[in-house]
């Protein structure tokens, strides 16, 4: 009789489990990008957490993220940047260490900027009092559009570039380390 009454609790636990429902996929997946100037197995010497939201026939760079405003560099969660050494980026050194990464983009031009408060939800509470630095750099445009927001890196040795993709728009933030 235990036997059986236990097999029926098995069962019925099973079934429970089975009836969870779990969340649906994110609309806009969680992305990692990292710059090993020594190819996949080197040591990394930044790496990027960010989310990648999609154009969807929206007109996202000046529409839904407005010109002129501090945006989150991605969606949901703060863009995160972890520099492994000592990294400077246009001509402003950062230590290694983690830092939020937003922008104010622009049509012509995008300020990148390093700010030390982490763990954040998109640029609502960014505070400009905690910005390690601030990069402007120009826009350009990618060969073709492009549909989700991408983050990149190019280059070997000491000196090399972060990609910024999204639309029509391309921005390169060269760095060296």
């Amino acid at each position: 009789m235990k036997k059986i009454i236990l097999m029926l609790l098995a069962v019925v636990a099973l079934l429970e489990v089975n009836a969870q429902k779990l969340p649906e996929l994110d609309a806009s997946p969680a992305d990692i990008a990292y710059f090993r100037p020594d190819g996949r197995n080197g040591d990394a010497v930044i790496r990027v957490i960010y989310g990648r939201p999609l154009k969807k026939g929206r007109t996202m760079l000046g529409g839904t993220e407005a010109y002129g405003k501090v945006w989150r560099l991605g969606a949901n969660e703060a863009t995160e940047v972890k520099l492994y050494k000592d990294v400077t980026f246009g001509d402003k050194k950062l230590a290694a260490g983690t830092y939020t990464m937003y922008a104010i983009p622009t049509e012509k031009d995008w300020t990148i900027i390093f700010n030390k408060k982490l763990d954040t939800w998109g640029a609502y509470s960014y505070d400009e009092k905690l910005d390690i630095a601030r990069v402007t750099v120009p826009v350009s445009k990618p060969e073709k559009e492009v549909e989700a927001f991408t983050i990149a890196f190019d280059g070997k040795g000491d000196t090399a570039a972060m990609y910024f993709a999204w639309e029509n728009t391309l921005v390169k933030l060269p760095f060296k380390y």
